[in-house]
């Protein structure tokens, strides 16, 4: 298998890198803000344009911002996306000119001796596009103008990368990797977690709230397997959030639980589980998600003789509808039990996948009818006749009865709690469905 080309798009903040991001993934992946700095760390993703593929990388804006305490570490972050791309795509802004500190920095880049396309953003028009002949002083044969915000000119650019990639195949892609979303509130470590897991320091970290801004995908291997790490921003009530651009990071990272295969709730050991940690495993219990709990900083507790137990005790104590959601105690600054987050994934992912055969269903049921005679809302009895199963991620099955009624709260409880222990369905939330027959 070959290794996939690497096409990194960079410039200066607020010039539209993000945008062309999502017009050549032909998806909305990078947030967009009209705010500068809304991307900080590299944002990596498969692209395919006609039959070739590639990995496309949005990277946050080179420029130093006495007013931004991550601008540096942005910057050193895009560079680094650009040292290690094959191809770069400049990007400038058509409407306010090229500045001194753009033009330094194409001739840095060009200093790399790789393919750099440059690329004309926001030429809305053939008026504006007349207007570019400033952009040639940088000494390129061709310039690209587009908007990428109107589609205008992004034919020709995609064709312009289509002819210098060569041919690939499916085969030069990696198989689907499984996808972890890394989520909780925030300063509990999400990042920390996701560059501990990676080796290296892919991801900015800082104590600051909000450090995080947009949802960043990592690809890790181990074992010959592939996982995608979805880094996302801190969740918190909107209420207490006064910057526009991480509440537009709080929606997307609500949206990433949607999209991932698993996801990891982090929580901090210092302080759990708070509110928000219970409305975050709301979120991820309504998704049917396979879900798996961890307890980050654990290095930081004194311990004693029971303080595990207490500890599982007090998060499933007041997290008791996710219940069927392994817990596991990590430090993210040693590295201790780090590794489990990757074996728990692919354990519950597959328990979300488990399909269950009709005949050892109604077994089960018909245990349950005898041993535990069900009972409806109205606390009468209610005959449950048949069991199947109708669904996967989340398992999901279908009970037929003789009337309407449904089953009493606390018996539905009772009844997963045994369909969990019989089947191991660790990790993954299941769903009942009454029909009458």
């Amino acid at each position: 298998m070959k290794k996939p080309i690497k096409i990194a798009i960079v410039g200066f903040p607020n010039v539209g890198k993000s945008t062309l991001f999502n017009r050549l993934l032909k998806q909305k992946k990078s947030l967009v803000h009209s705010l500068p700095g809304m991307t900080r760390d590299q944002i990596p993703a498969f692209c395919r344009l006609a039959d070739k593929s590639f990995i496309l990388i949005d990277t946050g804006g080179f420029f130093d911002s006495q007013g931004d305490p991550f601008s540096s570490q942005v910057k050193q972050k895009a560079w680094e996306a650009s040292q290690m791309a094959d191809v770069l795509l400049f990007v400038l802004d058509g409407k306010r000119g090229m500045t001194p500190g753009e033009e330094e920095l194409f001739f840095l880049l060009k200093k790399m001796d790789k393919p750099i396309f440059v690329v004309i953003n926001k030429t809305d028009s053939p008026r504006e596009e007349d207007q570019i002949g400033d952009f040639y002083r940088l000494g390129e044969e061709e310039i690209i103008p587009i908007s990428a915000e109107h589609k205008r000119n992004l034919d020709y650019l995609e064709e312009r990368i289509i002819a210098i990639l060569p041919s690939s195949t499916d085969k030069d892609i990696e198989a689907k990797p499984l996808r972890i979303a890394i989520v909780g509130r925030i300063n509990v470590g999400k990042s920390s977690v996701v560059n501990r897991l990676s080796g290296e320091k892919r991801l900015i970290v800082s104590e600051i709230p909000g450090t995080t801004r947009d949802s960043t995908d990592t690809l890790i291997k181990r074992n010959k397997k592939t996982y995608c790490l979805i880094d996302t921003a801190g969740i918190r009530k909107m209420s207490r959030t006064k910057d526009k651009r991480e509440k537009a990071g709080i929606v997307k990272a609500k949206k990433d639980i949607g999209r991932a295969d698993v996801v990891c709730l982090i929580m901090d050991a210092m302080e759990f589980p708070t509110r928000q940690d219970t409305a975050i495993a709301h979120l991820a219990h309504d998704s049917g998600k396979p879900l798996i709990m961890v307890l980050n900083k654990w290095d930081l507790i004194q311990k004693e003789t029971q303080s595990h137990k207490e500890f599982h005790d007090r998060v499933y104590r007041k997290l008791d509808f996710v219940s069927y959601a392994p817990l596991v105690f990590i430090s993210a600054l040693s590295g201790q039990r780090i590794v489990k987050i990757l074996d728990l994934s692919e354990e519950v992912f597959a328990n979300g996948e488990k399909k269950i055969s009709t005949p050892r269903l109604n077994k089960f049921l018909k245990q349950m009818n005898t041993k535990h005679p069900p009972v409806s809302r109205n606390r009468k009895k209610i005959k449950l006749k048949y069991m199947v199963q109708k669904g996967t991620l989340p398992p999901s099955f279908l009970l037929f009865t003789h009337s309407h009624a449904s089953l009493d709260p606390s018996y539905e409880k009772f009844f997963l709690k045994k369909l969990y222990e019989e089947f191991d369905f660790l990790g993954t939330p299941l769903r009942l469905t009454l029909k009458k027959s």
